[in-house]
């Protein structure tokens, strides 16, 4: 859907929000209000996947509802967010006004570290069998592997217990120098 909004200029600018979700794109209703527990478990979520954005205030069908007067205040949001994770997650909040009410876009960077909520809660984000997106736990035996695939970690790099120089080939030490 495409939405016309006010850029800080006064301009108008247009904004898409996508018609589902994906692995880089996450809707959480705000009519209740949601909790702050499950909002920051799923900016945690996105931050330890590929990053995206969320928009607060659509329901998982794509409907808007809106903000609820809770979460209105788009700078507190941002400043919660940092607040309650670890390390902190700066993320970018922008409103979408709309006749339904405003939805929150809020943006999650691709975290190179593992980000946790203040309260522990580490999750990751992936696809489930039908394509739909879901947060699953993070384990720490998988931080390593991420490490790795973000360029991070060098398996080859890391010591071996109980090795001395003796293990090592002479023909490769050579090899490798040359």
């Amino acid at each position: 859907m495409l939405l016309l909004l006010r850029g800080s200029g006064g301009d108008v600018v247009s904004a898409v929000i996508p018609h589902r979700e994906s692995m880089t794109v996450e809707f959480k209703s705000d009519a209740s209000p949601i909790g702050d527990d499950e909002l920051l478990a799923a900016m945690v979520c996105m931050a330890n996947a590929d990053g995206g954005a969320t928009y607060l205030g659509i329901e998982d069908n794509g409907r808007v509802t809106g903000l609820s007067p809770k979460h209105q205040n788009l700078t507190g949001l941002a400043a919660m967010i940092a607040a309650r994770t670890i390390p902190p997650l700066a993320v970018r909040v922008s409103g979408i006004p709309r006749d339904d009410g405003i939805v929150a876009k809020i943006e999650v960077p691709k975290s190179t570290r593992v980000v946790a909520t203040s309260r522990g809660l580490v999750t990751r984000r992936r696809i489930q069998a039908d394509g739909t997106p879901e947060c699953v736990p993070y384990y720490p035996h998988e931080f390593d592997t991420r490490a790795s695939d973000l360029g991070l970690l060098d398996y080859s790099a890391r010591p071996v217990i109980g090795a001395s120089v003796e293990d090592l080939d002479p023909l490769e030490l050579i090899g490798s120098v040359g």
